[in-house]
């Protein structure tokens, strides 16, 4: 079993990783509470977010459920009729209804995606919404393959959901939910002609890995989501298309339908094993998922064998494995900390929560998220977002540059946001903790770069010490509001600045 991290060796530096990991970053002033609280007392209260008051928490009717909804029966009768008659007039109104309803629910996921950037800006329950972009991220859906907003949203919500508790109840909920039916095709999936897409990844993506199954196993598994289908936004199992026979799936045997599936699934090592490794290698340090143990690096072994006990022992809940994972003094080693290169959505949303920038316009931040390789609700396939080194090319980190320029200033790749007067960035409360004397007469340069490198790279040596510390002897070390913004310009066009 790995060590678990002490409350003396719980600081300002681990309490800057975890905010970083296990949510979006933070505030000096939140660094500095969780600091004061020690390691367990901070975990709890990142991992307990239901006792934090949601005041995020989406209404009922945030969005419209019936853009993309079925053809009513009169519809379908003047379809039928149109097509019957071969009239040209009214079959080309009910396409121009069809494009105008899929022209709305366009503009309505454009929405949606603002909605959820600026509930990951402004949520008091980080971890919540970190793990419901990790479940979009494993049960990758994509708004291009499915073109039903309201799908999307629910699946969203899916994940918010049981972002921490069950991942069997999850992994049960998932082969019932619209978007996933109809994102690999199962919808259609039947007895005698089963679909196999939604079995393979359920096994290869979801559940198990690679290596871990047969073909076999795919094709029994296939026949026993036959009849998995939806109507509208509701999961339809549909009798007479299910395939009542006997199946062999990883070894269990019997009359097995979707849950059965799910429950073969369960009952192997793998799954508790692969799940705990996404987990890791997500929130952790990036490792080869499909490694065998002997050849992964020991203390990742180790931290991720006691977040599978904890699994195992909780019947699949996350919570008491993500507990290891955070409490592990591993967690906050040489290893993990400042090793991973951030997502766009951890640079956009980390810089606007630690560095209390405006918001600006959603527009542009969805826009960059898009060119940067991460447009929400359109992850690039099935297994979702490689992350990690394809983050980083020329293209990308040009658009990284200038978008916290966007947040820190206001200004674009052409002229300057029509808001960047009005919505002037104020750094200063950033500088809080910097005593008075400091703050008052700049008398310490070095103090200051300090201060400033340690909160916004978690390190203070190297280059960016001596770039900031020249940058202050040209402005006659003088501390204010453009001299602020101009070091934290500098920060975040270093290297240093796009790993967390």
């Amino acid at each position: 079993m790995t060590t678990r991290i002490s409350d003396i060796d719980f600081g300002y530096d681990q309490a800057r990783h975890l905010l970083m990991r296990a949510g979006f970053g933070g505030t000096p002033d939140q660094i500095r509470t969780l600091a004061d609280w020690g390691a367990e007392k901070a975990v709890e209260y990142l991992l307990e977010y239901d006792e934090v008051p949601d005041h995020d928490k989406p209404l009922p009717n945030t969005f419209d459920r019936n853009i993309m909804r079925p053809l009513s029966d009169d519809e379908r009768r003047m379809l039928s009729n149109a097509q019957s008659r071969r009239d040209e007039d009214a079959l080309a109104s009910l396409r121009l209804r069809r494009q105008q309803a899929q022209r709305s629910d366009r503009r309505q996921m454009r929405e949606m995606q603002k909605w959820w950037l600026a509930r990951m800006i402004s949520t008091p329950r980080p971890l919540q919404e970190k793990m419901a972009l990790f479940w979009h991220g494993h049960f990758a859906t994509s708004y291009r393959t499915i073109e039903n907003s309201y799908h999307m949203y629910m699946q969203n919500q899916l994940f918010r959901q049981n972002a921490l508790g069950s991942f069997a109840k999850l992994l049960s909920e998932i082969i019932r939910d619209p978007a996933m039916l109809a994102y690999l095709d199962n919808n259609d999936s039947r007895k005698g002609s089963p679909n196999e897409n939604l079995a393979r990844e359920l096994m290869e993506l979801f559940g198990l890995g690679e290596g871990n199954y047969s073909e076999r196993d795919i094709k029994e598994g296939a026949r026993a989501l036959t009849g998995y289908s939806f109507n509208d936004d509701s999961f339809v199992f549909n009798a007479g298309n299910h395939d009542n026979g006997r199946k062999t799936i990883l070894g269990r045997t019997g009359t097995l339908d979707g849950d059965g599936f799910v429950d073969a699934i369960l009952r192997q090592r793998a799954c508790a094993m692969f799940i705990c490794r996404k987990l890791y290698s997500f929130f952790a340090t990036e490792i080869d998922i499909t490694a065998r143990e002997r050849d992964l690096p020991k203390e990742a072994a180790r931290t991720i064998a006691d977040m599978e006990r904890a699994m195992r022992a909780s019947k699949y809940q996350i919570k008491p494995a993500m507990r290891e994972l955070l409490l592990s003094e591993h967690f906050y080693s040489d290893r993990v900390v400042r090793e991973q290169i951030k997502s766009p959505i951890d640079l956009i949303v980390g810089s606007v929560r630690s560095l209390n920038t405006p918001v600006r316009d959603l527009s542009v931040l969805l826009d960059a998220l898009d060119l940067m390789g991460q447009n929400i609700f359109f992850p690039p396939s099935v297994k979702g977002w490689d992350g990690g080194r394809t983050w980083i090319n020329t293209s990308t980190l040009f658009v990284r540059q200038n978008i916290l320029a966007y947040l820190l200033t206001g200004k674009m790749p052409q002229g300057y946001d029509a808001l960047a007067s009005s919505e002037q960035y104020d750094p200063m409360p950033l500088m809080d903790h910097l005593t008075v004397a400091l703050k008052n007469a700049g008398s310490d340069p070095a103090a200051v770069t300090n201060y400033l490198l340690r909160f916004t790279l978690g390190s203070t040596t190297g280059q960016p010490e001596s770039t900031i510390r020249a940058f202050l002897a040209e402005h006659q070390n003088h501390i204010n509001r453009e001299t602020v913004i101009g070091m934290l310009l500098l920060i975040s066009a270093r290297p240093e600045y796009q790993l967390c």
